[in-house]
């Protein structure tokens, strides 16, 4: 398996991974809600990945991708220290180290980089999402109530951090 630095080329099968991501349950779109195209996509991973302290990664096995994680930055002087991390991961690839390899490179980059702050929040019932993330050192710092509302239903999440 390989991180690298997603390229425009990659919107097509990044968007399969999401698609698929979706339907977990688990992240902030309904399955099918998302209203993005692989031009869209393309042109995001173009500005994310030249806009200072943001990349788009991927974690690939030959020819196809297996997860990605989106690190985004932040402008103002008071919080240009932060990064905000969504992470997705192929439902068949999970619990075979796609998403500790993409955390490891993401982690290693934003060092390099002078960032201090990675944050991201997680859907309480989201346990094997949550392992990872306390594994690769991420802290909870709280519960954000009534986050998301799924299916008619308000769900917490929690808020998490590593301090590098």
């Amino acid at each position: 398996m390989r991180i690298r630095k997603a390229a425009e080329t990659d919107a097509q099968q990044i968007m399969q991974v999401m698609k698929d991501a979706e339907k977990s349950g688990f992240m902030l779109f309904d399955p099918g809600e998302r209203q993005m195209d692989s031009d869209s996509l393309s042109s995001f991973i173009v500005k994310t990945n030249s806009t200072e302290k943001s990349a788009v990664f991927i974690a690939e096995d030959e020819a196809e991708i297996l997860g990605y994680l989106l690190l985004r930055g932040e402008k103002p002087n008071r919080i240009s220290h932060r990064a905000y991390i969504v992470i997705g991961v192929l439902s068949s690839s999970r619990g075979q180290g796609v998403g500790k390899a993409l955390f490891s490179h993401a982690i290693d980059w934003a060092e390099k980089e002078g960032i201090y702050r990675l944050e991201l929040t997680v859907l309480l019932e989201n346990k094997s999402a949550l392992a990872l993330y306390q594994k690769m050192g991420f802290e909870i710092e709280g519960i954000k109530r009534d986050s998301l509302k799924i299916d008619g239903e308000y769900a917490d999440e929690y808020y998490m951090s590593l301090l590098l």
